[in-house]
């Protein structure tokens, strides 16, 4: 029997009064921060809430939602995060489709909770902020007593965060107090030495997402580290958290390391303090990693994961780095690459290859993975558990849809999404090789590329190009000239074929360019 906060109350015993959570100049020892998750379950407890019931945290990266997570899991209650940018109608499917009983949420999001409320099972809401008359104030509902750790199977949920949803509905995806106490820790051990109670942890990873619950938060008090939530990205506050509290730790996306290079004072930063920086969530072009590491002299290592493996499945770490990898599985976590008969692809000496002396169709499968990180499915959803699962060699396989090749030390290369890959005149394109050219291109600051409709050719390539500083479309850079620069280095059928300037590209919270909504437009 196991409870994920268990492991918390272990470093509590050990290291009560160091820091356990710092925002805003207001600090919280590990006694008091266990104190408080401790009046949180027993609120909840005192509403008739407890094992297995759902209770959502629709907050930004505050010290309530920390709080409100431990507490939560002290019940066994399941915590379902979400968005705190979605409005009603996002928060209605998932609050009807998880069933909860309860929502932690900002006061000026406390109105979109009372429209859907008579809709979902929602008795109690609980705010942070002004007061509302919807809501009781967070401090107002703590109890005064704590409650003892509820014991809870390996197996039990603990936590139904909710798939990106690019193609539909949002799925509610199970992850157990095992599947995460075992990733946190695989997590903790890439360090050299390991993460511990002198680091100090920067959040800058929204809490609503797997990424930055378990291999930011969760590490964090998992070690008797000092977490430090950052309620929204501003690259200007995070270069000054980092050099005024000495943060050794730091997770986050591309387009977070995309945005600290440009910065226009980014050469006078000291980010020296740092000892491991790590990018996940999408693909990093190796041009942004290079930036960074030439600009801070500090190194950058890519790692992978999805909400349904908890999330960390690969990482590049510093024992065992290859640039251009997403680096070699975690442990405990078995990944392999297939065709589409779940035969094994076969591997290449050394990645990352050249394409002229090797065809990316003879060695590119989808990427698959096995381990106690792996989902338990998803909710109410049968028939895509069996679509996700594989059973093979005695082990429950999950596809990814991720394509990728590996080499002969098991380091793995993503090329694409498997429904990103666009085919054109019969060809395959992975649109992240050509992503990675015009990432190199001096009047490129951001790219996506993706697939439109082509009569003749079935589908064709097209690039959206947000402009450097100082790089206006028509003027200084034009379609024309990005076209033959891709042609000067591609392969004709890869160019882009159109070429739309942006101010920006619409990105999920987590980074992820939404490439559903620029073949929309299309």
């Amino acid at each position: 029997m196991t409870n994920l906060v268990t492991e918390v109350a272990d470093t509590v015993s050990s290291t009560p009064d160091s820091v356990a959570l710092s925002y805003d100049g207001t600090e919280q020892t590990y006694e008091t921060f266990w104190e408080r998750t401790g009046q949180f379950a027993a609120a909840l407890n005192d509403r008739g809430i407890g094992e297995d019931d759902r209770i959502a945290i629709y907050l930004p990266n505050l010290p309530q939602f920390v709080t409100a997570f431990y507490g939560a899991l002290r019940t066994g209650s399941v915590v379902v995060p979400m968005n705190p940018q979605y409005k009603a109608r996002e928060i209605s499917h998932l609050l009807s489709d998880s069933g909860s009983k309860a929502v932690v949420t900002l006061s000026e999001n406390a109105e979109a909770v009372a429209e859907v409320q008579p809709e979902t099972d929602v008795e109690t809401v609980v705010s942070v902020g002004a007061p509302v008359e919807s809501a009781t104030d967070f401090e107002e509902f703590l109890a005064d007593e704590m409650v003892p750790v509820v014991k809870r199977a390996d197996d039990d949920v603990a936590v139904q965060p909710y798939s990106s949803g690019t193609t539909g509905q949002p799925k509610g995806v199970l992850l157990s107090h095992h599947n995460l106490a075992s990733n946190t820790r695989s997590n903790t051990a890439l360090l050299e030495p390991s993460i511990n109670h002198e680091d100090n942890l920067i959040g800058t990873l929204p809490l609503f997402h797997i990424y930055g619950m378990s291999a930011v938060m969760n590490a964090a008090v998992f070690t008797g580290a000092t977490y430090y939530p950052v309620a929204e990205w501003d690259p200007k506050v995070v270069f000054d958290l980092i050099e005024s509290e000495a943060i050794t730790v730091m997770y986050g996306v591309p387009a977070m390391f995309n945005d600290m290079i440009n910065q226009p004072n980014a050469d006078e930063v000291d980010l020296t303090s740092l000892r491991f920086v790590n990018s996940g969530g999408s693909s990093l072009p190796m041009e942004v990693l290079e930036r960074f590491e030439e600009l801070f002299e500090i190194s950058l290592f890519e790692g992978y994961g999805l909400t349904e493996t908890s999330p960390v499945t690969h990482a590049n770490r510093p024992s065992a780095r290859r640039k251009g990898s997403i680096g070699q599985p975690v442990e405990n976590v078995d990944a392999k690459i297939v065709d589409q008969d779940f035969e094994e692809m076969p591997r290449v000496e050394e990645g990352p290859i050249d394409e002229s002396e090797v065809d990316l169709d003879d060695v590119v499968g989808e990427l698959v993975v096995a381990g106690p990180n792996v989902m338990q499915g998803y909710s109410g959803l049968p028939e895509a558990n069996e679509r996700a699962f594989t059973h093979a060699d005695g082990k429950r396989w999950f596809h990814t849809e991720d394509l990728g090749y590996w080499d002969e030390d098991n380091f793995v290369y993503i090329v694409d999404r498997e429904n990103h890959m666009i085919i054109t005149g019969g060809y395959n394109v992975y649109p992240r090789e050509v992503e990675e050219l015009l990432y190199e291109h001096d009047a490129v600051a951001d790219a996506a590329v993706v697939g439109t409709n082509d009569d003749r050719r079935g589908e064709t390539v097209k690039a959206f190009i947000v402009p450097a500083p100082g790089y206006e479309p028509g003027v200084d850079v034009t379609e024309e000239a990005i076209k033959q620069y891709t042609l000067d280095n591609l392969a004709e059928y890869k160019h882009p074929r159109i070429v739309e300037f942006r101010d920006e590209l619409p990105r999920t919270t987590t980074g992820k360019v939404q490439k559903y909504e620029l073949r929309n437009d299309s």
